[in-house]
């Protein structure tokens, strides 16, 4: 063993210890490792930040953006509304988020897949009556699954392709992943719906109604029938399905300024009648996207619209000395002064009989405001109000839609076919959203991760730094050596068994820029096609189902579906062994030695 091979085992097994440890953020000990590898001269220092504009590293960025533009147009909202039923029984549920969060998170990143979908499937618990927890780890665990299917639903998928490129030359394409993939996902989903769930420990404090996500505030708010809506003409009281889905209560209808109540309910809808309406600021969101609703009259709309490059939601607080106390919405001319709207009031214990724009704000009251995308700042400052901490509130582009769906359909048509190169077909569909306005472009950047960039930018160059020491070939020659005799299907399950473990407890991106080496290595050893280890590391990568911290959905779920540590292994447990059992016979047919 060499010194640079001493010094990198070194550097990666620090990493590794810091990264269980948890104490420092997994960026930092990345980037550290890196700073030392140059210092130590075992990283060229002309590569060393060589990783930050790696394809890998571009591709999960623009992953994370597109994600956004789709979120952004109401593609999501499109799906969930439409299907998702609080009635269902839980194993159905399960089936059916699973199945859409399987199949959004093959075509975009699984975490932001888990991110949209988490919401709806608390918002279901609740309504349902049932624990959280028996529905957040299934889905979870379905948008892994499903992330394994393409090219860009995880990035071990992008990171395994990238490495391809540079060992063999050409890169994986974006379905080369579905054989495998697709059959792992679907006898994995099948386990976890009608028999996984049933191992997951129940508690009263991951009842739905404790969860920290739904302590929101719910508004009185107003939305307006455009003049060309399909609406016109139907009793208010055919609108309450759909309220209903959306977990919104619908209190009255306002025509020519005047709140009507009692049989309200019958009443025809006409343009310009605007529905009284309480709700959290997500809900009324997608009622509105929903229903093709405005968040005002025409003339306020447009004259929002047209000051900014998009519009946001925002949260404020009304203080003593803010210059809306005692005052309308219309009095203070929030709309002609700053292009503002108020969508809604929560006042906690007092019922607001008037017109919203007409109702005298009081001091405590929380104000949801649209604003232009660019001008929240000055807004807040305008008014003299406390803004509330950042959610992340945004206005669903709902009539742009099909133009989002369209673009995104049509890049990922032509990165399949080799016509355009994946990062600038992705690219492309963000130059798009922007030139659409779907998504600002003040928010390319805030839909970024910059700790997963920065990890890849660091761990690439100490990854290509330990194979051209020659260290992927020791560990490819010890694991060699240890299944020496074995067969091919035998080799695979130890390199999937390593692989899952260290993805079980560290980073499954720093996981896979260290196996993916050695399978190449292993492969060549054993004059074989690398492409089957490449896949069994890819599958291996991903399925961290174990802990909490393998894979950041599993983190994200830990707080809202009041999960310990311990829970995870007694679905994740079987479902690995499960994962290993289907996707190595899967390999070896699709992806022979």
């Amino acid at each position: 063993m060499t010194i640079d091979q001493i010094i990198l085992f070194s550097l990666f097994g620090g990493v590794f210890v810091f990264l269980l440890w948890g104490k420092f953020r997994y960026d930092f000990v990345a980037f550290t490792a890196l700073l030392i590898g140059v210092v130590a001269q075992v990283v060229p220092t002309k590569d060393a930040f060589s990783g930050f504009g790696h394809p890998a590293t571009i591709v999960v960025a623009l992953v994370l953006v597109v994600s956004a533009g789709l979120v952004r147009s109401g593609a999501v909202y499109l799906i969930t509304r439409t299907l998702v039923d609080s009635s269902r029984s839980l194993g159905g549920h399960i089936i059916l988020m699973g199945g859409i969060g399987g199949v959004l998170s093959g075509f975009m990143n699984n975490v932001a897949a888990l991110a949209l979908l988490m919401p709806v499937d608390i918002q279901t618990a609740r309504k349902a009556k049932r624990s959280v927890g028996l529905s957040l780890m299934p889905l979870s665990f379905a948008t892994i699954l499903g992330g394994m299917v393409t090219l860009i639903g995880t990035p071990p998928n992008i990171i395994i392709a990238a490495i391809r490129e540079d060992s063999l030359g050409e890169p994986f394409s974006m379905f080369d992943f579905a054989p495998v993939g697709g059959v792992t996902a679907l006898v994995g989903l099948t386990f976890v719906a009608l028999i996984g769930w049933r191992f997951i420990p129940q508690r009263e404090e991951a009842l739905s109604g404790s969860s920290p996500m739904l302590d929101l505030a719910e508004y009185i708010a107003e939305l307006t029938v455009p003049k060309d809506s399909k609406l016109i003409g139907k009793q208010l009281q055919e609108l309450y399905d759909t309220a209903e889905k959306n977990d919104v209560a619908i209190l009255g209808l306002v025509r020519d300024g005047k709140r009507r109540f009692g049989s309200a309910y019958r009443t025809k809808l006409l343009a310009g009648d605007a529905l009284v309406l309480e709700a959290t600021p997500d809900a009324l969101d997608e009622y509105r996207a929903a229903l093709s609703l405005d968040f005002a009259d025409e003339k306020r709309q447009e004259a929002v619209r047209a000051s900014g490059e998009g519009l946001d939601v925002i949260e404020v607080v009304v203080t003593e000395e803010s210059r809306i106390v005692g005052k309308t919405a219309m009095s203070i001319g929030l709309g002609w002064r700053q292009q503002t709207v108020l969508m809604g009031i929560s006042r906690q214990g007092h019922k607001i009989n008037s017109h919203i724009r007409k109702t005298k704000i009081r001091m405590g009251d929380i104000l949801l405001l649209l604003v232009p995308s660019d001008q929240s700042s000055e807004v807040i400052d305008w008014l003299g109000c406390l803004p509330l901490a950042e959610r992340g509130l945004a206005v669903t582009e709902d009539k742009k839609v099909w133009w989002a769906i369209g673009m995104f359909g049509a890049a990922v048509l032509a990165a399949s076919l080799g016509i355009v190169y994946l990062p600038v077909a992705l690219g492309l569909v963000i130059v798009g959203f922007v030139l659409a306005k779907i998504l600002p472009i003040a928010d390319i950047y805030s839909h970024i991760s910059g700790p997963v960039v920065v990890l890849l930018g660091s761990m690439i160059p100490l990854g290509a730094a330990l194979e051209t020491s020659g260290g992927t070939e020791l560990i490819a020659g010890w694991l060699v050596d240890v299944t020496d005799g074995m067969a091919p299907w035998a080799i695979l399950t130890i390199l999937m068994i390593v692989t899952m473990t260290l993805s079980d407890v560290l980073n499954n991106t720093a996981t896979t820029i260290v196996a993916a080496p050695i399978a190449i290595q292993m492969a060549t050893t054993l004059e074989v096609n690398p492409d089957p280890f490449l896949m069994a590391v890819a599958v291996a990568a991903s399925c961290a189902f174990l802990t909490p911290i393998g894979h950041k959905n599993n983190t994200l779920i830990l707080g809202p579906g009041g999960y310990s540590f311990g829970d995870y292994w007694r679905m994740g447990l079987p479902l690995e062994v499960i994962v290993v059992a289907v996707s190595i016979p899967s390999i070896l047919v699709f992806w022979p030695l």
